[in-house]
């Protein structure tokens, strides 16, 4: 009979994938904790020995979990205080995490997996991120193979829309600089010139004190926005270089207690397109140790 030790073994051998997909899925990495926990416990009491591949067995509990976690965390961000963003995760911190394959990390993309179903997303998680054939994904999700094909084509479509070309690290990594010189001094030519025309920016704060509970959409209120409250978030402020999931980032840290600001640009060649401010403390603990 399989020993616990031998559980033990093939789970944490297969305990990053099993992260990778349900952060994907829930954009939140205590929630995919969470999920991975409940694995764990489900993968004890199973008898193993009727289990032909213990990866794909525990992808499926994985995604099945993840996928009912979706469906009631949408009721609960009713109640959430202004935006709602991805749980940011450190990626320099937790290289496993993006080891497969980066797809379906990057911090903006998160946000546009929220667009899709609980079940789009999964499927579209699994092919796209993992590479799963659609055959296997069909029995995942306990749809056919053909319905399978429908959901990732039909999750391309949506997502193709809120899609930009990436810039590479470097220039990601140049053009926060560029912005946080602005954004300081509070220069509103040179911010204006950083934006696409599409710029919005979005504060996660959940009601914490500071932080915007609207959406700032455009060129002239986006800058309107950064550039009022320079004079007073900015001076004596910490500004440290961070990587928030696989792309350059920055975490201005709170004067007094936990939590602070973690700033993450979408951006392409043609500007800044999104400011995503997380400011919820619950969110930056990875960040502010």
């Amino acid at each position: 009979m399989d020993s616990l030790e031998n559980a033990a073994s093939v789970f944490t051998e297969l305990r990053p994938r099993l992260f990778g997909i349900a952060y994907r899925m829930l954009g939140s990495a205590a929630e995919a904790e969470d999920v991975v926990q409940d694995v764990w416990l489900r993968w004890q009491d199973t008898d193993r020995s009727a289990v032909q591949s213990p990866p794909a067995f525990l992808a499926t509990i994985a995604t099945r979990l993840s996928i009912n976690v979706a469906r009631s965390a949408r009721a609960r961000r009713e109640s959430y205080i202004g935006p709602w963003l991805p749980e940011p995760v450190d990626t320099s911190a937790d290289p496993t995490l993006g080891a497969e394959r980066g797809e379906a990390l990057e911090f903006a993309f998160l946000l546009l997996l929220e667009r899709l179903t609980p079940t789009e997303r999964a499927a579209y998680v699994l092919r796209e991120a993992f590479v799963y054939p659609y055959e296997q994904i069909a029995e995942i999700i306990q749809v056919s193979a053909a319905n399978a094909r429908q959901l990732v084509s039909r999750a391309r479509k949506h997502l193709a829309a809120g899609r930009h070309e990436p810039i590479d690290k470097t220039e990601h990594r140049r053009l926060l600089e560029t912005f946080l010189d602005a954004a300081q001094s509070g220069d509103v030519v040179a911010l204006e010139h950083l934006f696409a025309e599409d710029v919005v920016s979005l504060t996660d704060g959940n009601g914490v004190r500071g932080a915007a509970r609207l959406v700032m959409h455009g060129v002239p209120r986006v800058t309107k926005f950064v550039a009022s409250f320079a004079p007073r978030f900015w001076p004596g402020a910490t500004v440290t270089f961070v990587e928030a999931n696989g792309a350059p980032a920055v975490f201005v840290p709170a004067r007094e207690k936990t939590g602070g600001a973690l700033l993450v640009l979408d951006a392409s060649r043609d500007g800044i397109h999104q400011l995503l401010w997380v400011m919820n403390p619950d969110k930056l603990a990875g960040y502010s140790k």
